[in-house]
């Protein structure tokens, strides 16, 4: 069945899909967003952790392997507003040095933009979704911005009791940058603490994009379609223009979809498996992938949790899921004797019944009960994010496995080279010692497997099709109205929550597509 042609069509309703929905939609495009899963809105999301598993995704498209598997559940998106929906609303930035890695260390890849070319998009992005936080404070590790729209968020005594800790290791916290409401803006209303953000937040102080961009492009005329799964993107004969994408809707009828420009805005490894899908015989190896790195290069932050046992009532039910204290303090890429990576150290979040058990993996039955008794009062955590550097054996690939439509399985190969584990070694090291200084009466790292957070890469950004698969906006180098975006477009990862960063690219991306239509679409 094929359906009136639009000017854009959007594979993805996240946070990159719904900047540029509204972006292109406010330009007066006709804009359809194809959405895999279900059309939610405020009034779905229930504070439950049963019921929040309802709009994460679970199970195939993506296998998973390799010595240190991505897991995907809660960092991925299963309806409108993708993992942006029920996300932690970290917001810090990307700094100068993330973009000039190899200029700087002879190591991994330079952005083919700089930290200036981004900054104006963090602050326009601060302003339009609200951002809580003290903009001076983190101006100790960054350039100058913009102050931003609110004030800081409260903290609470889970956060507070580190901060002796971190003084006497010589790391400086400021308050954490957040997608959330401080205080009442735009109509939304201020935070009520309570600590269930990784659900979804139903009362719209959270900063997620069904209240913001993709409310924005809806007003603004754009249609979203919803339980709409796309399996390939079209092109033309020669293979020198993308013509639309193939579908499948609500009832499993196959659609085609034509439009004048085609933005890839699924999640970081469903962007490659398409475009790998997609191949034809003037692109064998997939389309834009004339170098072979589609798929390459995929990367995420490892995490290093301290949990710590207190003397006091630490309120560790209040407070958000996000983190109330930060410090790039660890940032430079060689802050540690023998490990190479940036570290982004938080402090501070709202602890559940789940956590509690989770931070003792290791206990069972009687053991755990007791535990979870001492801890339900006393429990505090910190978590030190990692940063990984780019490995060309890291990649997502197609298996002769299907899915319900037809469509081969991606599958998603990770593992952690020896700079991963050392730097995410030293962390957990330096965290018992902030621990001890804090005061705690026990502390422990969270050892086993090393966790995964934030897939990023997979359709990296680059100066031309040699190196990279797309240009600095998500361009495509081979294909000019094919257009990728969100993480998938990293070329390195930071340390650093990449949401804050996906937005002011999308919004940098989303303004030079809207300025250069007319060439776009000759």
């Amino acid at each position: 069945m094929a359906n009136e042609k639009v000017d854009v069509v959007i594979v993805g309703a996240g946070a990159s899909g719904s900047v540029y929905a509204s972006v292109l939609a406010k330009a007066g495009k006709k804009v359809v967003l194809l959405e895999s899963g279900p059309d939610w809105e405020l009034s779905d999301l229930i504070s439950s952790e049963i019921w929040g598993r309802r709009i994460k995704p679970a199970g195939a498209p993506i296998l998973l392997e390799g010595k240190n598997p991505m897991t995907y559940a809660a960092q991925g998106g299963w309806g409108t507003g993708g993992a942006a929906l029920h996300y932690y609303a970290n917001f810090p930035r990307l700094l100068p040095t993330d973009f000039r890695i190899k200029s700087e260390h002879n190591r991994a890849r330079d952005w083919p933009i700089s930290y200036q070319d981004v900054a104006p998009f963090y602050d326009k992005v601060a302003r339009e979704t609200g951002l809580s936080g003290d903009a001076k404070a983190e101006e100790r590790w960054r350039p100058a911005g913009e102050a931003y729209p609110m004030p800081p968020m409260k903290t609470f005594r889970n956060g507070d009791i580190w901060l002796r800790g971190f003084d006497a290791s010589g790391i400086a916290m400021v308050p954490a940058p957040v997608g959330m409401n401080s205080v009442e803006y735009r109509g939304r209303p201020a935070c009520l603490y309570d600590g269930w953000c990784h659900v979804g937040c139903p009362i719209g102080a959270l900063a997620n994009p069904q209240i913001t961009y993709l409310g924005e492009a809806r007003q603004a005329g754009a249609e979203v379609r919803a339980l709409s799964t796309v399996t390939r993107v079209l092109t033309d004969q020669a293979g020198t223009r993308v013509t639309g994408v193939e579908y499948y809707d609500d009832k499993h009828r196959k659609q085609i979809q034509e439009a004048s420009v085609v933005v890839l805005a699924a999640w970081s490894a469903q962007n490659p498996r398409l475009l790998l899908n997609s191949a034809t015989d003037r692109h064998p190896n997939g389309l834009g992938s004339s170098s072979g790195l589609v798929g390459r290069y995929m990367m995420s932050h490892h995490v290093a949790s301290t949990w710590a046992l207190f003397d006091e009532d630490v309120q560790n039910h209040m407070g958000t899921v996000a983190v109330q204290y930060m410090s790039y303090e660890r940032y430079p890429k060689t802050s540690h004797e023998g490990a190479f990576g940036s570290s982004f150290i938080t402090a501070g979040f709202a602890l559940k019944t789940t956590d509690l058990a989770n931070s003792r993996g290791d206990l069972f039955g009687p053991e755990l009960a007791d535990y979870m008794k001492r801890a339900a009062r006393n429990l505090a955590g910190i978590k030190t994010f990692g940063e990984e550097q780019p490995n060309l054996e890291n990649r997502v690939e197609l298996t002769s496995a299907k899915d319900e439509f037809g469509m081969p399985l991606g599958k998603l190969i990770h593992s952690y080279d020896q700079d991963a584990v050392a730097l995410w070694n030293a962390n957990l090291e330096e965290g018992l010692k902030v621990a001890k200084a804090a005061g705690a009466k026990e502390a422990w790292s969270a050892r086993g497997s090393i966790p995964t957070s934030h897939l990023m890469g997979g359709t990296i950004m680059g100066n031309s099709a040699a190196d990279s698969v797309v240009d600095s906006y998500g361009q495509s180098h081979e294909i000019p109205n094919l257009w990728v975006a969100g993480p998938s477009i990293f070329p390195t990862a930071g340390a650093s929550n990449p949401t804050f960063t996906i937005f002011a690219l999308s919004r940098r991306g989303a303004e030079q597509m809207a300025s250069q239509w007319a060439t776009l679409t000759h």
